[in-house]
């Protein structure tokens, strides 16, 4: 780890560690405990300029590297990425508080399964291909990509945007979250061993309103690629549309799950995965059911087994490994937590499990407690707002037609979850539900398949085939005669 720490003083330009241009710095904490790891570097336009160039010379030539050799390079990034998993979880665990098992199993295991994602695209995808009419299509790399991701999901989102940039062949510059630097340089790191030529991969650190807004702006970059906050999106939109280029989003949500009567002996089980779902990642994941929508007449049940199961939820030592949930990655998010939980409480909202405060025992880090709010009206801020912890709302309905138009009452639509026992209304429900990923009986994405959301969630997909053709642009070809 101590590797790791010395770096976090550089940037990854060119095929090299360099030393940033800009002299700031922000301070590296584990959420467990509160103390200092280090202090990361904070870059602004010159360090954005100078990554940007050396995408820009790189991508001459890599635009036009054949697809088997993109391929073999994507292989060699998986096998690293196999092989330095244990690494990846560590560096998690002390970036963002993921539990060991967690860390490990999921987060860092995305490096190696969104690989076998693009790969599979990539070898199935044609380049060249022939229409009807005679006409040829070509699908070429748009350029030199800006990539701008979160730290709730470090690696899970770095490889959703590099993976498919390198397979397109593009070149790309990383700005990873200055508040999770640890499993962003690792990742640099396997890019260097696995040979990706200079500049085709660059990373540098800042934060959004310098380093970020400056490779939005930036008019030698093709396209932007942006996961985080709605606000965020909206900035890097703006920032992006004088010189018009490409901008992909994966923003915020505020995913419903319905519970319908329908469930029968499968109801106890499915609620408890439903809580432990909004949960994951200590509530921490854009897509979490955080709105539970239940059919009147098991309400009273379904409210029982949601309080059941948050207060058996186990908190505990990060770097333990078992299924209990660690904290909250930073003390802003602790404080938005804590200001959301006690806003619901102020509103109405009947509080089942958790509440305000602390859990007994952890008076340093981010620690928050599992909670569950019933009787949470859609006129209430905890209904309507992303919260982004361990905090579940619930509300009843009467019919199917009321939870379809309770689920859709959002600016949202990342997701959508069902618990039914009727295959045919899950079908029908479904096809209702303005969502880019409807779950089922706790049915859970695949990797490969493409990932994004409607209306303020987001545009654009990632992973898979969709996500490898965000970072292509087609050409059509018009071929006369030659004698």
């Amino acid at each position: 780890m101590q590797n790791l720490i010395d770096k976090l003083g550089k940037f990854y330009i060119d095929g090299a560690w360099v030393d940033p241009v800009a002299g700031d710095s922000f301070p590296v904490l584990n959420p467990a405990t509160e103390e200092r790891v280090g202090d990361v570097a904070m870059g602004d336009a010159r360090d954005v300029d100078r990554a940007v160039a050396a995408a820009r010379a790189a991508f001459e030539s890599f635009g036009r590297t054949p697809k088997a050799e993109r391929i073999a390079l994507i292989e060699r990034i998986r096998a690293i990425s196999r092989r330095r998993l244990p690494e990846m979880a560590a560096a998690i665990t002390l970036d963002v508080g993921a539990p060991a098992t967690f860390s490990h199993d999921v987060q860092a295991d995305s490096a190696v399964g969104h690989a076998e994602g693009i790969l599979r695209a990539l070898e199935a995808q044609e380049e060249r291909e022939a229409l009807y009419n005679g006409d040829i299509l070509v699908r070429e790399p748009i350029g030199v990509c800006g990539l701008i991701t979160p730290w709730n999901w470090p690696i899970n989102q770095v490889a959703l945007k590099v993976l498919p940039a390198i397979a397109a062949g593009c070149s790309c510059v990383l700005k990873g979250s200055e508040y999770t630097p640890l499993s962003t340089i690792i990742y640099a790191e396997i890019m260097e061993e696995a040979g990706v030529p200079a500049g085709v991969f660059n990373f540098v650190q800042g934060d959004g309103p310098t380093a970020g807004a400056a490779l939005s702006r930036h008019p030698d970059v093709q396209m932007m690629s942006f996961t985080g906050s709605t606000r965020g999106g909206r900035a890097v939109t703006k920032d992006s549309a004088d010189t018009i280029k490409r901008v992909t989003l994966e923003l915020g949500g505020k995913s419903p799950n319905l519970v319908f009567a329908d469930c029968g002996g499968m109801l106890d089980r499915l609620v408890v995965n439903a809580v432990a779902e909004c949960n994951l990642n200590t509530g921490q994941s854009c897509d979490a059911p955080t709105r539970m929508l239940v059919e009147r007449s098991v309400y009273p049940d379904v409210c029982e087994i949601a309080r059941r199961a948050a207060e058996e939820t186990r908190l505990d030592d990060p770097t333990k490994e078992g299924d209990h949930l660690g904290p909250l990655f930073s003390q802003l998010q602790y404080d938005r937590v804590q200001a959301m939980i006690e806003t619901g409480i102020a509103e109405g909202a009947t509080l089942l499990a958790g509440g305000p405060g602390k859990p007994e025992g952890r008076n340093a880090g981010y620690w928050v407690k599992p909670t569950v709010f019933a009787d949470v009206t859609p006129g209430m801020t905890i209904y309507r707002e992303e919260i982004f912890g361990p905090v579940l709302s619930i509300s009843p309905f009467e019919t199917e037609e009321e939870a379809i138009a309770m689920a859709n009452d959002t600016e949202y639509g990342l997701a959508a979850y069902i618990q039914t026992g009727d295959r045919d209304r899950a079908e029908r429900v479904a096809a209702r539900l303005r969502a880019g990923a409807v779950h089922v009986n706790g049915a859970a994405v695949e990797y490969g398949t493409p990932f994004g959301g409607y209306k303020q969630s987001g545009n654009g997909r990632e992973g898979g085939l969709m996500g490898l053709e965000d970072y292509q642009e087609v050409k059509s070809l018009h071929i006369g005669p030659f004698g």
